[in-house]
């Protein structure tokens, strides 16, 4: 007899642990709230150790094929001026694989795709998770608001305001690198996209979930607008589309982390486990080797509490680890133009002396 799971939320942590799960034979139903898989997104990358997770799944080759491997990481100034710059090849040599750069909704599609039709149930929306019975377990992949994480840990987890908002969209630029911008308290990056396309992003100081005087593309340009010219480039080129498809989203973490990724017979993944800002680029990438290392430990035990234990001793530490960093990091590029000469310097001796965890 079969044993049974149900997972809230159709992310990438929860569907990446739906394949791994309904591989291993368990009953796997998925509800998600949203009414369909989004049509749009942007990218992410991939590091080695979220691509070893859907090589698991048997989907690496095609997530590899909808992607675009990145040929060099850079950092610069405002000014042009080059900071550092990650050693791709090195990446490469130790952990086996170099990072590549895909659009969100082409892997939330792969992940889908490798489940039976029906598994995932869309606008399907959970209210309380500790009211869900007849299941072996209960995995809460709710995203950076997670329902679950309030009721199973309180309001003191919540989302906190990091201070700074991004915006971001998609250009018809072609780019084979990422490069990302440091200037005073705002930081602009570009990534490559399937298609010849380019993904990029803005980020600024600004007030919660206010509108930016003037509208978004007033925003960037203010503050971009006499960057270096690979910045400029860009965001002309979205002034002169209209500035129509900017996006914005205010940037969150956790408030507090939280003491354990387990409630009972209760699971977090992804950003309800531990929600972090975007400056380490490996919120998706944590998420899948959470999905794939729950449903791997749910499997291998007989008991359902010895899997959950083993998987909160897996992934807690490592997670609130990169939360931190995330977190440091932000605080470290969105700073006072005095500081900034410390910050560059401290960034280029990190790329030359470091090791990005894979």
């Amino acid at each position: 007899m079969s044993r049974k799971a149900i997972i809230v939320g159709g992310g990438v942590g929860g569907l990446a642990a739906a394949v791994q799960l309904q591989a291993d034979g368990w009953d796997v139903e998925v509800r998600e709230r949203a009414p369909a898989l989004p049509g749009t997104g942007t990218s992410l990358g991939l590091w080695p150790g979220a691509l070893r997770a859907l090589d698991g799944l048997g989907l690496g080759g095609t997530a590899r094929r909808l992607a675009r491997p990145a040929a060099y990481g850079t950092f610069v100034r405002a000014d042009g001026g080059l900071i550092g710059n990650v050693d791709m090849a090195a990446l490469r040599r130790r952990a086996g694989d170099a990072v590549h750069v895909t659009a969100r909704p082409a892997l939330l599609e792969t992940l889908a795709g490798a489940l039976p039709a029906g598994v995932v149930r869309y606008g399907s929306a959970v209210g309380d998770v500790r009211e869900l019975s007849g299941y072996d377990v209960v995995i809460a992949a709710d995203g950076l608001r997670s329902p679950a994480r309030t009721v199973l840990f309180g309001d003191a987890h919540r989302p906190r305001y990091a201070g700074v908002t991004a915006w971001h969209g998609t250009a018809d630029l072609d780019t084979d690198g990422m490069t990302e911008t440091w200037g005073h308290r705002a930081r602009f990056g570009v990534l490559p996209r399937a298609g010849g396309r380019t993904n990029w992003f803005a980020c600024a100081p600004a007030q919660e979930r206010v509108p930016v005087p003037g509208g978004d593309l007033a925003a960037l340009q203010a503050w971009f607008g006499d960057w270096h010219p690979g910045v400029r480039r860009v965001v002309d080129h979205v002034a002169e589309t209209g500035g129509g498809h900017v996006r914005r989203n205010d940037l969150y973490d956790l408030a507090a982390p939280l003491p354990s990724y387990v409630s009972g017979r209760i699971a977090l993944v992804g950003d309800a486990a531990h929600a972090m800002t975007p400056d380490l680029g490996r919120g998706a990438c944590e998420a899948l080797v959470d999905g794939v290392t729950l449903a791997r430990e749910l499997t291998a035990r007989t008991r359902v509490e010895d899997a959950l234990a083993a998987y909160d001793r897996a992934r807690r530490r490592p997670t609130q680890k990169l939360a931190r960093a995330a977190r440091m990091m932000n605080r470290a590029v969105h700073t006072p133009r005095r500081i900034a000469p410390v910050r560059n310097a401290a960034m280029r001796f990190f790329l030359a002396v470091g090791r990005p965890p894979a």
